[in-house]
């Protein structure tokens, strides 16, 4: 499934098209979808943040199909550890070489921890977005706000149906 989706967000992010093919040797064909990676084990925001919640702290980051839509990742904003977020209010924000855009929390909470490798390193959102690409740490203060988000079939669904409007 995750190969699918990942396959399918590489042809439409590379606008793959061979309809128009002068030989015979060659049938005419368009690729469309988009393809990432989603895992099982992970909560998933309809903003496109994933949550791993572990004991009493919930791992938050950006989604392959996030980063894959934003492309090269060059500068991360991210709080300070100790501070409070609140689901659905912006935490941060990631500047790519297409766009900037916010980072939202899919849980309230207090910051616990910050990835401070990403100020560094900021790529890594792009080449390990569910390991070493974490944004923040947080001790939930509602851990049942996370039975809202999606899990894995539902997201995939999800990105599936907001691919095909775009």
């Amino acid at each position: 499934m995750a190969l699918k989706l990942w396959a399918s967000s590489t042809a439409n992010a590379l606008k793959i098209s061979c309809s128009g093919a002068k030989t015979s040797l060659f049938l005419p064909f368009s690729i469309s979808r988009c393809f990432s990676s989603v895992l099982d084990g992970l909560k998933y925001s309809s903003s496109h943040e994933w949550v791993k919640h572990e004991g009493s702290v919930a791992t938050v980051g950006i989604t392959d199909h996030a980063q894959g839509h934003l492309g090269e990742v060059v500068f991360v904003e991210l709080p300070e550890s100790g501070g409070s977020v609140s689901k659905g209010g912006s935490f941060g924000a990631v500047e790519s070489v297409k766009a900037t855009s916010d980072v939202n929390s899919p849980v309230s909470g207090e910051v616990v921890e910050v990835n401070t490798k990403l100020t560094e390193t900021p790529g890594l959102i792009n080449s390990s977005p569910y390991e070493d690409g974490w944004m923040i740490k947080v001790r939930p203060s509602s851990p049942s706000e996370l039975d809202s988000l999606m899990g894995p079939k539902e997201y995939t669904k999800f990105c599936e149906e907001e691919d095909a409007h775009h």
